[in-house]
């Protein structure tokens, strides 16, 4: 046995990168690990800081994955929209995790650098809003905190023009024969719930050998909302752990606004239709 220490080059692995892109090249590495700019001395703002700016990306590849299975669902290719409402699921399960490391920060830590959040707040997280749109859940309330940016508040605005998620799971029952509503007046708008799309669901979900895509993107959809369920429970006790009942640093309520946002429901009539099997 050599004594020298291994070198991978002896293995065919590229060592010189002068002039070619590497690994940080191309993920733009630079720039991403010099994101973090801490506004206190405080130990811990560097993990809040980590945390949510992690958060954010995985958020962007959900939006990304919904948009996807949007469009895949409106051309009839639900096995293609399956794998991509599964990624979405997969990350939020990803994201519940994350909530776990910044439980480890007490009030006392956190309270050290909190005050150099000024008005800043999760609340105002764009992609969030970006996502609950294309979800379903059109509260056009929740546009106000972004129309100082034009661009965020116009992407939004197109976000809420366009067909949602569940949009387009109804208009392929209608498609398939189902007797559910396809439209409604504006798009933005909140659609209320229906009767009919419970009896819709109920008749596949009583019948899933014979109507066994439509079956399985029921249970895609459930399990999508499923894990988004968590995570929001996973905030709010986060965030209980962290500052109590306080409110919170964006103006709301902290703690009493998030229990409120339990109680959303993205598909009801998924839900609902299990009272009726």
């Amino acid at each position: 046995m050599s004594d020298r220490p291994y070198d991978p080059a002896g293995d065919g692995a590229e060592m010189s990168f002068r002039g070619r892109m590497s690994y940080g090249d191309y993920l733009s590495l630079d720039a991403i690990l010099d994101a973090q700019h801490p506004l206190s001395d405080a130990h811990d703002e560097l993990l809040f800081i980590v945390q949510h700016q992690t958060s954010e990306l995985w958020l962007k590849l959900a939006l990304h994955e919904m948009e996807a299975a949007c469009a895949a669902i409106a051309s009839d290719r639900l096995d293609v929209a399956f794998k991509m409402l599964t990624r979405v699921a997969r990350i939020f399960e990803q994201l519940n995790g994350a909530w776990d490391v910044l439980r480890t920060m007490t009030p006392s830590e956190y309270s050290q650098f909190r005050t150099s959040l000024g008005q800043s707040s999760g609340f105002q997280s764009y992609q969030y809003r970006a996502i609950e749109f294309v979800a379903g859940n059109r509260n056009a309330a929740m546009l106000k905190p972004h129309a100082h940016r034009a661009d965020l508040d116009a992407r939004l605005r197109a976000i809420l023009a366009r067909p949602s998620l569940y949009d387009e799971a109804i208009r392929l029952l209608a498609r398939r024969g189902f007797a559910v509503e396809q439209e409604r007046r504006d798009l933005a708008d909140q659609r209320g719930e229906s009767e009919a799309l419970v009896d819709a669901w109920a008749r596949i979900y009583a019948d899933p050998a014979g109507q066994w895509d439509l079956y399985e993107l029921a249970e895609k959809l459930v399990d999508f909302e499923d894990y988004f369920r968590r995570w929001r429970f996973n905030h709010v006790t986060t965030v209980e752990r962290i500052i109590g009942l306080k409110r919170g640093t964006g103006g709301a309520s902290g703690v009493a606004y998030l229990r409120r946002m339990l109680d959303v429901v993205l598909f009801p009539e998924l839900w609902r239709v299990r009272t009726v099997l």
